[in-house]
């Protein structure tokens, strides 16, 4: 079976590029927050364990490091961005003293904390918005010249669960329109096309099946003609997959973790650049068989 081959790209960071294409890029994804669809939220545990977590990501192999301070699972309360700096920026302080060399990205959509870990030596911004929700941060991310994620969503968090129902067909339209918009808009703010990586937001207003039709058409994300990012680690619509396969119930890490597995292997081999996970080693064991697959079919 021959796989249509992943474009390389140059992804230009604050201070850095960083190669995309070649070999698939683990995102390591850690949970600063109160709470976590995933039950991985470190505030409680305190800034050291924070800290503890991003390096041993960093030492695992993850390739950036991505820290988030607010919970984006459905329903959840939004916080005020000087709660948000408070828990990010002595953990970017404390990861880049330990390990300068890490990449730091920052889960947010408020420019104020955009523009605060970027002077603390964050170079990505990953904006679950995708602009739309702080009018201020195409500008900071322009202005601080870090590399951007830009995601798709549709609605907000505390009323994703009253959207109504997609038809299959009009999945894949509705991410492609709405990316093209959020695109224009960062480019009319000044946000250079080599700093951006676009990430579809599987699970972000996109409801159960949904987001199976948006997997089996990533490929179709490539006329964008930007890098790509998938974020499916732990995500319901593939537990709720395996579930009556699974003899008894199971901490949620666990119960998700294969379906997890099997989800990467599909995005990487449909076009993706870099995997947002929590599990790094399952997550690079998955991206290096999708790789070689890659690299014998052309």
């Amino acid at each position: 079976m021959a796989f249509a081959q992943r474009p390389h790209y140059d992804w230009r960071l604050r201070t850095r590029t960083l190669a995309l294409g070649e070999r698939t890029r683990i995102m390591a994804i850690v949970n600063l927050t109160q709470d976590s669809f995933s039950g991985d939220g470190l505030a409680a545990a305190g800034t050291s364990v924070g800290i503890e977590t991003a390096i041993a990501a960093v030492d695992g192999g993850a390739d950036i490091i991505d820290l988030g301070a607010e919970s984006t699972k459905p329903g959840a309360e939004p916080i005020s961005a000087a709660e948000e700096q408070e828990r990010l920026l002595p953990v970017i302080e404390g990861l880049l003293k330990a390990r300068p060399q890490a990449i730091v990205s920052v889960d947010t959509y408020h420019a104020a904390t955009a523009r605060a870990a970027a002077l603390a030596g964050a170079e990505i911004i990953n904006d679950v918005s995708g602009l739309l929700w702080d009018e201020g941060m195409a500008e900071a991310v322009e202005a601080t010249r870090c590399g951007l994620i830009l995601m798709h969503t549709r609605g907000q968090p505390t009323n994703w669960r009253q959207l109504p129902a997609l038809k299959s067909s009009e999945v894949v339209p509705l991410v492609l329109r709405g990316l093209r918009e959020q695109l224009g808009f960062a480019h009319a703010a000044g946000v250079g096309m080599q700093s951006i990586v676009i990430d579809p937001g599987f699970g972000f207003g996109k409801l159960g099946n949904d987001n199976f039709v948006l997997l089996a058409g990533l490929e179709r994300l490539r006329e964008l003609n930007y890098p790509l990012l998938t974020g499916l680690s732990r995500k319901g619509f593939l537990g709720e997959t395996v579930r009556s396969l699974q003899p008894e119930p199971l901490p949620l890490a666990e119960a998700r973790l294969i379906a997890s597995v099997a989800g990467n292997v599909a995005a990487v081999l449909n076009g993706s650049h870099i995997l947002r996970v929590h599990d790094v080693q399952a997550a690079r064991e998955a991206a290096i068989v999708a790789d070689a697959l890659l690299a014998s079919s052309r």
